[in-house]
C-alpha cells in the first residue's frame, strides 16, 4: 500500500505502519484507525481496497510529508530572518530548546572527540 508517496510495510501492524509517514505518530495513527473502524492489529496486506481508500482519505486530511516539511522549514527561516534567539541558535547550529552545551550537544556541534589530559604528566626517565 502506498500513501502520499510512502510505501507502507505489509508485514507490520497498521498502527505502527502508518507512522512511516512523516507527520503521523502513534497517537494520530490510532485516531485514524479508530475513525476507520479498523483493528490496530490488522496488517496492511490484509486490507481490502475499500479500507485502503478510507485510510488514504483520513491520512490525507492531515498535514503530512511535503507540506509539513515545507511549513517547518518556513517557520525556521522566519525565525532566522527576524533574528530571534531561536533563529540565531538555528543559524549557529546549536541546540534551540534550552539544552546545555558544555557537554551533550555533540550531534549539533559535531562529533569531535576531545580527550582530557589526566592530572599527572608522565615523567621522562633519563
Amino acid at each position: 500500500m502506498r500513501i502520499s508517496g510512502v510505501n507502507i510495510p505489509d508485514n507490520k501492524r497498521l498502527e505502527v505502519a502508518l507512522t512511516y509517514i512523516f507527520g503521523i505518530g502513534l497517537t494520530k495513527s490510532k485516531e485514524i484507525l479508530k475513525a476507520a473502524k479498523i483493528s490496530f492489529d490488522t496488517k496492511a496486506k490484509d486490507l481490502n481496497t475499500k479500507e485502503e481508500n478510507l485510510i488514504k482519505d483520513l491520512v490525507e486530511k492531515n498535514r503530512i510529508e511535503g507540506d509539513l516539511r515545507r511549513d517547518i522549514s518556513a517557520n525556521v527561516k522566519r525565525l532566522k530572518e527576524i533574528k530571534s534567539y531561536r533563529g540565531i541558535r538555528h543559524t549557529r547550529k546549536l541546540p534551540v530548546r534550552g539544552q546545555r552545551t558544555k557537554t551533550n550537544s555533540r550531534t549539533l556541534r559535531g562529533n569531535v572527540r576531545i580527550t582530557m589530559a589526566s592530572g599527572k604528566r608522565k615523567v621522562d626517565k633519563k
